[in-house]
């Protein structure tokens, strides 16, 4: 169905990218996933990737090579070597609380590439 009469605005944009469950920050459903599945089920982390493959039904390599580069990137998700834990602006992405266990001992923070 087409609904732009063949233009591209910002309103027409905004509502495909609706339609694509796709937020302003540009995750969609299956990172929203993701980050609830370390942020709530495993409170925040670290949890190990075959754990999270197994939990959300996904291959390993799918996680690795197109869920995880963009959370990384933005600094939702760090990797450790324990595993993978959610950051203070994963947390306040998904609107979780972060457990106090992991307020008490900063995070050894990565660099997020996507800003100055």
């Amino acid at each position: 169905m087409v609904r732009a009469d063949g233009g591209v605005n910002r309103e027409v944009a905004d509502l495909a990218l609706e339609m694509l469950e796709v937020d302003k920050r540009g995750l969609d459903s299956m990172d929203h996933k993701y980050l609830k599945c370390i942020g709530v089920n495993y409170n925040g982390g670290p949890v190990g990737i075959e754990t999270l493959a197994a939990a959300l039904s996904e291959p390993r390599d799918a996680i690795e090579e197109i869920i995880e580069p963009y959370l990384i990137q933005t600094g939702l998700v760090q990797r450790t070597p324990r595993g993978r834990m959610l950051s203070p602006q994963g947390f306040d992405h998904i609107k979780v609380t972060m457990p106090q266990n992991l307020t008490k001992k900063p995070q050894k923070s990565q660099m997020n590439l996507l800003e100055e």
